[in-house]
Order: structure tokens, then sequence, then C-alpha cells
């Protein structure tokens, strides 16, 4: 469901409505008629419906998450709220960038459509910007031949489905910035049998160690922080600029969790 062109639609309709009240219907009743249902409930909606529109389409968005691929930083059913004009004013419905701003950064938490089905929404974490070379060999990056240095932290442990899964917590650093990473010691880096055809493949290498990747122009390269349970560029390619919706920057409520620390978390920024 495309929930932005149904609201710019709502907006449209009524709006619509007010202005053919104010221009046509209005004068022509007499003083002592009351409004009709619809007229008054289109008048009544416009304003709301408009300013929920202005804000989500350039200001800021709400987001869940669904899943635990980017498990530390986000918890399932957090909501989040998704910067818009981070990367530059878009057009609503078509995501036309037409005021360019900044550019997203190695490190940042990103919305953007997913490229296998644009329809749908994914978030993760960019790792190399265009042009870059990434390279995971045994779950270590090196981006553009500087390593990105990880430090034990723990373990971590949750409830995936039925199952209880504990996994390393480890922290990360691409020299710009420092957030948690999950690591299962069992799993491999990237399972080739697994990857997709996508656009720009032909700039990959895979095998059991891992990968290495030239990130397109006009492309970013992402991944999880849950690494060994995450879909991500590793199978199915890179992201257009044109794909990204905004970057992550506040967890406002979790439904799933009612714990204590799920409360602490409520309220804080993404890392």
């Amino acid at each position: 469901m495309n929930f932005a062109l149904i609201l710019f639609l709502l907006t449209a309709l009524t709006g619509l409505i007010a202005l053919a009240d104010r221009l046509f219907f209005a004068p022509r009743r007499t003083p002592e008629a009351a409004e009709p249902w619809w007229i008054e409930y289109a008048k009544s909606f416009f304003p709301v419906l408009l300013i929920v529109f202005l804000l989500r389409s350039f200001v800021a968005e709400p987001f869940k998450i669904p899943s635990s691929s980017m498990r530390p930083t986000l918890e399932v059913g957090d909501f989040i709220l998704v910067n818009k004009f981070a990367y530059g004013l878009r057009l609503p419905i078509i995501d036309k960038k037409v005021v360019p701003i900044g550019d997203p950064k190695r490190g940042d938490v990103i919305v953007f459509r997913y490229p296998v089905n644009p329809s749908q929404d994914f978030i993760k974490r960019v790792i190399g910007l265009p042009g870059d070379e990434v390279v995971y060999k045994d779950k270590q990056l090196t981006v553009n031949g500087v390593p990105w240095p990880q430090m034990s932290d723990g373990t971590y442990s949750y409830l995936e489905g039925m199952l209880y899964v504990t996994t390393e917590r480890r922290l990360e650093s691409n020299r710009e910035r420092e957030y948690s990473i999950l690591e299962n010691p069992a799993a491999q880096p990237v399972y080739p049998l697994n990857v997709r055809t996508f656009p720009g493949r032909e700039n990959c290498v895979y095998n059991d160690r891992g990968f290495t990747c030239k990130v397109p122009a006009g492309h970013y390269l992402m991944m999880g922080d849950n690494r060994d349970n995450s879909d991500d560029s590793r199978y199915w390619g890179f992201v257009p600029d044109d794909h990204i919706r905004g970057k992550a920057f506040f967890i406002w409520f979790n439904l799933d969790d009612i714990t204590s620390l799920a409360f602490k978390r409520v309220g804080s920024g993404i890392r």
C-alpha cells in the first residue's frame, strides 16, 4: 500500500471540495441553510491532512522496524523518525530530488526503497559510497584499503521467532563513528549461492570468505548491523540514490517490548 499516494489523494480531494464550496456552493446557499455533511467534513480534515502531508514529505516520516536485521541498534517494533531533508528535498510520491542538500556518509542508518521491490522500504547502514572499493573478508570490513577495526563488547541475546539466539556483540569503527554490530561465529560472511543477479554484479567477486565490490556511481552499498541475519547488499546489490527515503535519527516508541530496557531506549538518537 502506497500510504504517501493515499495521503496525497485525500489531501487533494478535501482541498478541492473546500475550494469548490468557497467559490461555488457557499455563495448559492441561503444564510439559514446548513453545510452538507461532506463539505463540513472536507473543510475540517483538509488543514490537518495538509499539515501531515507536508511534514511527512519534507521534514520527518515515521517508520516501524519489522525485523532483526539492524539489532542491536534497532529492535523489532521500534518506531523511528526519518529525516526527509538530510540528503536533499524530494518531490512527494515520485521521490525525485529537486534541492540537493547533502549526501549519505559511511555509517549513516538510512531508509530506502528496496531495489528488488521498490514498493517495500528497507533500513540498513551505509558501508560503501559511490566509487568505494568495499572488501568484506572473514567478517572484517576494509573500505578503500582502510580496515574498519572491531572490538569485542560481550554477547547479545534475543528472541527470534521461537528460538533464543545468542551472538557476539562488537564495536565497529569506520574512523568517523563507532557503533555496535552482532556476529554469529558459526555463520559464513556471505553465502555465494544466495547472491542474486543485480545491476553492477560484474563489479563484485564472491567466495566463502566474503566479497569484494566496487560501488558504481550514484549507488550505495548497505549492510545490516546484525551481520549474519540481514538480507542486504551482499545478496541483492546496490541502492540507487533515487531510492533513498531519508536518514534515521530518533527512536520514539516501541509497542512490541514493554521492558524497562526498551523504555530507556525510547527518546534516544540512532548512532
